[in-house]
């Protein structure tokens, strides 16, 4: 719902700025108390229309732009202590997922407390900036500028210069902005702002201004994820039952509580207990990853080539336990305790029986466990839980069913080789999917080990065994003899064979789309027949003309040589030099703020860039600049930077950007769109990941209207 109510939001956006209808629900006044020389009160006053509110200076992560004072350096003054705000209402806020926040309808007094240092009067600049919203929507963060006029204190005798500045932890880097008015307060009187939030998408307003809403959209693309993660976790879970060291316990250990209880009904209440000891044993595993791990391992987890070297070897390692190579064990003493505290009975006893099963089905379950919590180690802080919670989930269902339905048992089908072939087909699907670790590792250092087509084809050559081994072409040696095909096996191998054919055309330079965020990238690929043929037309067609063809770009990119775009399209990996060349073609700048291991970009690239509408625009109207937040190449000392976000010195492309988008759009997930005009101004309100092709031409056709109303003016 929350998702819904933002992409609505930004839909309304661009047709707001075009019939220049402004929505001002708050009003800001400002005054001064000033009753004894050398001190005053100023008041911020903030007056919202019925059903409007504005947030407390304090609010939580994740939550909505707190409001923020900034008060111009002055010698004449210095804040005493912080800005005081009144008591605002505390309760759920619809439009922010519910979570409990500090808001002021109405009328809302802030107070800031200033010890006058100089002789002779002066005046107090500065400007609040704060976010609104209503039971239906919100308005993007803006800025209320102020004046005051302070009376000197005659008694002053040393002026000294003191740093003054934010009382809030975060500020946007810009203040003002091109349509803003600018209320002046004169002699202490109380003056009206007409300052309200205005429409996100302004050609002139500050691209911090409208951060919060471009992060709210990623959030909900986040939670997006997290939900298809649950459901692939839960597919694994049900993945997990059907192999040899699971399989054969449902029978045996539903009987058990049926037949070992005093009635059917304590038995059943075990059953559950045993059901939910099994969630609650692998929801605690991922906690203890999440905990130990956290969002702040993040960024090394997902781009330095120890970690993704490191998981496509336990990937291997997995692989090989499933094939039959060997198998991994948990240590017998710990398997041998809990096994005996599980005799002792009760609920207690059907907590480590759990448990025991946990431990004794390790080397079955063991590499689907290790592959989810790998696969979640360098996503966010709730991911491993969230993966282990649908795991445990589809791993416990089993049991609660078959003790609430016993007579079902007898249509469980027997144990046999069939078990065993479950493991090996999990087998080679660890295999292909270990690779795409090393794939990150490749990109991001541009070894060229795993191109496109070397990807392609070990995929290729993994599936195709798997159908071979689906028809009993393929045998291991702990495999049992295979007299006849079922017609289960044998659909499962026609769509394996079905895959294996869909990826061969990828080796020539097909997009395979359903594929996108899993392969390289095409510009990885070195015989790509469709850029050849694109070439060649494109060759021909200058020719034809009297070669009066001309090229997008003003210059050789830089990076050009180990950074491409997709679809052949020309642009910039640098942003000054895209800037540069937007300014000397007077076209729009689009930034693409992407990643070697980003899945969604090559998802967005597949899906939507292709798109004739976009890929036509993208080719004619913008000057495109793919920034890589990831890349891991050191560029020249001279251009070295220092964060001002975290302070720390940045040297590589990677660092560079990731602190570009983080400092300037605070946020730092990716795919990440920015449209700019040729002063660095946004066009329109930055775009994350959406692979609806009309909402982004709209996107892109708003922000060249925009352009051109610039252009007129």
């Amino acid at each position: 719902m929350k998702r819904f109510r933002f992409v609505l939001l930004a839909f309304f956006l661009l047709p707001l700025l075009v019939f220049s209808q402004v929505l001002e629900p708050v009003k800001w006044s400002f005054k001064v108390e000033q009753t004894k020389p050398g001190e005053a009160t100023l008041l911020l006053i903030s007056n919202s229309e019925r059903g409007w509110h504005t947030y407390s200076q304090e609010v939580i992560p994740d939550g909505p732009v707190p409001t923020e004072f900034t008060f111009t350096k002055s010698p004449n003054y210095e804040l005493d202590g912080k800005v005081i705000e009144p008591k605002g209402v505390k309760e759920k806020d619809p439009q922010m997922n519910n979570m409990v926040l500090t808001y002021f309808p109405d009328k809302a007094v802030f107070k800031q407390k200033i010890k006058v240092l100089g002789k002779k009067d002066f005046t107090i600049k500065g400007s609040v900036y704060f976010m609104c919203c209503n039971d239906r929507s919100c308005i993007a963060p803006t800025d209320a500028e102020f004046e005051f006029s302070i009376k000197g204190d005659p008694g002053a005798t040393v002026t000294t210069q003191t740093s003054q500045g934010k009382t809030s932890p975060i500020q946007p880097a810009s203040t003002a902005t091109a349509n803003q008015a600018k209320p002046a307060i004169q002699n202490a009187a109380v003056t009206d702002t007409a300052k309200t939030a205005k429409a996100c998408c302004s050609a002139k307003q500050d691209s911090a201004k409208i951060s919060h809403i471009s992060t709210t959209v990623a959030g909900n693309e986040a939670s997006k994820s997290l939900f298809v993660f649950f459901l692939i976790s839960f597919l694994a879970g049900l993945a997990a039952i059907v192999t040899p060291c699971v399989f054969p316990m449902i029978p045996m250990t539903v009987t058990f509580f049926m037949k070992g209880s005093e009635n059917k009904r304590k038995g059943r209440m075990q059953a559950i207990v045993y059901g939910l000891s099994i969630i609650v044993i692998y929801t605690v595993i991922g906690t203890i990853v999440a905990v130990t791990l956290g969002a702040n391992f993040a960024n090394f987890l997902s781009t330095h080539w120890i970690p993704n070297v490191f998981f496509f070897l336990i990937f291997m390692v997995f692989a090989a336990s499933f094939l039959g190579m060997f198998e991994i064990t948990l240590p017998s003493w710990l398997v041998n305790k809990a096994d005996k505290q599980a005799d002792k009975g009760g609920y207690t006893g059907a907590f480590f029986m759990a448990f025991t099963l946990v431990l004794v089905s390790f080397s079955c379950t063991g590499p689907i466990v290790g592959a989810i919590l790998v696969q979640s180690a360098s996503g966010e802080i709730i991911k491993p839980i969230i993966g282990m919670l649908g795991f445990s989930l589809a791993f416990a269902l089993p049991f609660g069913l078959f003790a609430f339905f016993p007579s079902w048992l007898a249509g469980l089908p027997k144990s046999g080789g069939w078990l065993n072939s479950v493991k090996v087909v999990l087998g080679f699907i660890e295999i292909a999917l270990g690779l795409k670790f090393l794939s990150i590792a490749d990109q991001t250092y541009h070894w060229h080990i795993l191109d496109r087509e070397v990807y392609l084809a070990m995929w290729i050559v993994t599936f195709t065994l798997m159908g071979f081994y689906l028809l009993g072409k393929l045998k291991f040696h702990h495999d049992s003899d295979l007299p006849f095909i079922s017609v289960p096996r044998l659909l499962l191998a026609i769509i394996t064979f079905s895959f294996v054919i869909y990826m061969v055309p990828g080796m020539f330079g097909a997009p395979l789309k359903a594929l996108s965020g899993y392969l390289p990238p095409e510009t990885s690929l070195d015989f790509d027949l469709t850029r050849i043929i694109r070439e060649e037309v494109k060759a021909f067609s200058g020719s034809g003309s009297g070669g009066n063809t001309t090229s997008a770009l003003c210059e050789k990119p830089r990076y050009g040589d180990f950074l491409k775009l997709p679809h052949g399209l020309d642009g910039y990996f640098d942003y000054k030099q895209g800037l540069a060349c937007a300014k000397k073609t007077n076209k729009p700048l689009f930034i693409d703020f992407t990643g070697h291991g980003c899945v969604n970009c090559r998802e967005m690239e597949a899906n939507v860039w292709s798109a004739p509408p976009v890929l036509q625009r993208l080719r004619e109207k913008f000057i495109v600049t793919a920034l890589y937040v990831d890349d891991k190449t050191e560029v020249p000392e001279k251009e070295w930077i220092t964060s001002k976000y975290d302070g720390k010195v940045k040297k590589s492309i990677g660092k560079i950007y990731a602190d570009l988008q983080i400092s300037r759009y605070n946020i730092n997930s990716q795919p990440y769109y920015v449209l700019l005009d040729t002063a660095g101004n946004l066009l329109a309100q930055p775009r994350a990941y959406n692979l609806n092709v009309d909402e982004f031409v709209k996107w892109l056709d708003g922000a060249l209207d925009n352009f051109q109303k610039q252009q007129k003016k």
